[in-house]
């Protein structure tokens, strides 16, 4: 049983090689630790510290996690009596409970006219599945530049949730979701939305995009252009999570100018297959996927195929700003043979196949990006409530409030505009969502992502140093800085959404409009 001490007690223990501490009423012996403290010995035998309740000291300069890793939790040899813990660990599953912390549909004493009590269920469920089963390998995944442990893959093809990532639809037929919690026919684009925003949770972008991201976008043109053959070859596999797959479409001579790509593919004479030639590039999962959904310049247009890993398919990991977990890679094709029945749609009209991948894949990134910019204003509001300065907490300084104010108002249009667009694809069909929501989808991610970095400006400016130091307090801030521009890239640069939508709408001015 765990020893009670007075402060008393603990006071007399203040020199180098007799030194303990308290924190948040745990006694710790740091006697033989204080020689290995990467912050030095004196930061430790100072007044303030040295046998005296060091809590504030503390989390000046330390995230409460240090105190849960095995090597400090070993440290600590019993509690001050009388006093009982204020900061408690987080539970696995639990809600955040800093003011907008979660979206307000989450919040307690909100409501919201989107989500049901089973939406509530899902989420609770998730949040406890990443929780239990992604953090811990997203962390040390996004640090050593690994795929995602297999374990983890299996886990979440156990559960469902590989094949719920691409949405409603008939491939859900006939699946055991969440243990049974959601209904195939009952999942829709908010059961989704949860998924996504949940694992980002994980503060890991590379990590986010290596757990099967190229799955997410490469795997619905096999679904909805390929033949039943081809399906029945590939789907299960994926969705068990003993296959992988990448859409392999950007190349270094063109990237939203999908009709300027050079990757070739030409018909053999007898029209049994096709031989394809050319590079492809920044491909997330390209370096250990085993398909690729490969588009090619043919004669008369573009033909996308379903490409098997093999002889002549070779792939080159890429390094980018945030981990090489996300398995962006290089790839060439030389002299690739592909079957004919591998042709994902019809020859020549592979930009139907692609442009029909968009309006998910950028709803998909803003999902991401909005609970991305959430986080980073959340661990923004606990340090600016526990960071001192001039004697006062950090949040007594208007200039600070002045950027939460804006940062919270960034993060709440976006979660409430991105609900909005989820409502409208959830009664719409395929041919409704790209006549109405193209344009809504590319403003609402050129929108999202502007604003992401925005905040990733201020998150660094309220961290200060910290924030541009990968380990310690703003470790989060910095990663979130150095990565935004990953979702202000992918799916289609910010400008050319933008345009996109403008675009759009000038299709549908009325000939009489006037002022």
């Amino acid at each position: 049983m765990s020893k009670v001490f007075s402060l008393d007690e603990v006071a007399k223990h203040n020199k180098a090689g007799d030194l303990w501490v308290v924190i948040d009423s745990k006694v710790f012996d740091l006697s033989k630790f204080a020689n290995l403290h990467p912050g030095g010995v004196s930061v430790l035998l100072d007044e303030d510290v040295a046998g005296k309740d060091a809590t504030d000291a503390f989390f000046g300069l330390h995230r409460h996690e240090v105190l849960l890793t095995p090597r400090y939790a070993r440290l600590q040899i019993g509690s001050v009596d009388g006093q009982k813990e204020l900061i408690p660990a987080p539970k696995s599953g639990s809600l955040s409970q800093m003011p907008y912390g979660e979206p307000s549909w989450l919040a307690k004493g909100y409501h919201s006219p989107y989500f049901t009590e089973n939406h509530r269920k899902f989420q609770t469920w998730v949040r406890k599945f990443v929780d239990e089963n992604l953090m811990e390998d997203a962390t040390a995944r996004e640090e050593d530049g690994k795929r995602p442990d297999i374990s983890t893959v299996e886990a979440q093809a156990k559960y469902g949730l590989l094949a719920m990532r691409l949405g409603p639809g008939k491939h859900l037929k006939g699946m055991t979701l969440a243990e049974g919690l959601v209904k195939p026919e009952e999942f829709d684009y908010f059961h989704e939305l949860i998924i996504t925003q949940e694992y980002v949770r994980t503060k890991a972008r590379g990590y986010a995009d290596g757990a099967n991201g190229g799955m997410v976008i490469g795997l619905p043109p096999v679904i909805n252009f390929g033949s039943a053959e081809l399906k029945a070859k590939i789907v299960p596999d994926v969705f068990a999570g003993k296959k992988f797959i990448s859409l392999a479409i950007s190349e270094a001579f063109a990237g939203s100018d999908v009709a300027g790509l050079k990757c070739t593919a030409t018909k053999s004479e007898d029209g049994s297959y096709w031989t394809i030639n050319g590079t492809k590039k920044w491909i997330t999962n390209g370096h250990f996927s085993d398909y690729f959904t490969v588009a090619c310049k043919t004669k008369k247009g573009l033909t996308v195929f379903l490409v098997e890993r093999g002889p002549g398919v070779e792939t080159k990991s890429i390094k980018t700003s945030y981990s090489t977990s996300a398995g962006t890679a290089y790839i060439t094709f030389d002299n690739v043979k592909v079957p004919s029945g591998n042709m994902l749609g019809k020859e020549d009209k592979g930009l139907i196949v692609v442009l029909s991948n968009f309006n998910h894949e950028r709803w998909v990134m803003c999902c991401g990006s909005a609970r991305s910019q959430r986080l980073a204003t959340e661990e923004c509001f606990k340090w600016a409530h526990q960071r001192k300065v001039f004697g006062k907490p950090l949040l007594e300084q208007a200039v600070i409030r002045q950027k939460l104010a804006a940062m919270i108002a960034r993060t709440e249009a976006v979660q409430n505009w991105l609900e909005n667009v989820t409502y409208q694809m959830c009664h719409m069909n395929y041919a409704q969502q790209s006549e109405y929501l193209a344009g809504q989808i590319g403003f609402l991610k050129m929108y999202a992502t502007r604003t992401a970095q925005e905040t990733a400006a201020d998150a660094v400016q309220i961290f200060g140093g910290r924030g541009i130091t990968k380990t310690g307090m703003g470790k989060f801030i910095e990663h979130y800085h150095r990565t935004i521009t990953f979702d202000a890239m992918l799916g289609g640069a910010e400008d050319v959404l933008g345009d996109l939508g403008v675009r759009q709408a000038m299709r549908k001015i009325p000939k009489n409009a006037r002022l």
